[in-house]
């Protein structure tokens, strides 16, 4: 690959991530802004917005799902690496492309499935948030997971050339 277009890619990369974490961190803020909101409310006046609890609801699915997706990022998902530790290094590296695949497997499952039932809250035309559509508050599950399987792709990819050379280890 040329050099203008690996930083172009590198460029790319480092742009998604900032992305990723401003997300992460503005749904954060608003989150804990609009708890703490709604305790004061109750507090005070014996009650609170009537959508602040479908909206934390909201929020809490939206930053679980860009937090995996930034967890992703760096092949940072929680491991049980128990095999790998008494593996040989070589067989160990198999069993990690093949960790690998899995997780690209159960991504696109989960992506699929998800995607179904974005599809299927449209066309029943549901609602959230009063009078909102449900469906572009959920949007969120299956492209995440679209993501996260378009990255595990990468990871499978990159660990495969690794074994490929002399002496390779991942």
């Amino acid at each position: 690959m040329n050099q203008s277009l690996q930083t172009f890619f590198v460029r790319l990369r480092r742009f998604g991530c900032r992305c990723e974490d401003t997300l992460l961190c503005l749904l954060l803020a608003l989150m804990l802004g609009l708890g703490t909101l709604q305790i004061v409310q109750r507090n005070l006046s014996g009650g609170s917005f009537v959508w602040t609890d479908e909206f934390l609801r909201i929020l809490v699915l939206w930053l679980a799902m860009v937090g995996a997706v930034a967890a992703s990022r760096d092949d940072r998902h929680i491991v049980i690496d128990l095999l790998g530790r008494f593996l040989p290094p070589r067989t160990a590296q198999v069993v990690r492309l093949v960790v690998d695949l899995f997780t690209v497997g159960v991504c696109l499952l989960l992506a699929w499935h998800a995607g179904r039932f974005v599809w299927m809250e449209h066309e029943y035309g549901s609602q959230l948030l009063g009078s909102l559509p449900a469906w572009p508050f959920q949007a969120v599950m299956p492209v995440a997971f679209v993501i996260i399987a378009y990255r595990y792709t990468l990871f499978f990819y990159k660990h495969l050339q690794q074994l490929r050379q002399p002496g390779g280890s991942l």
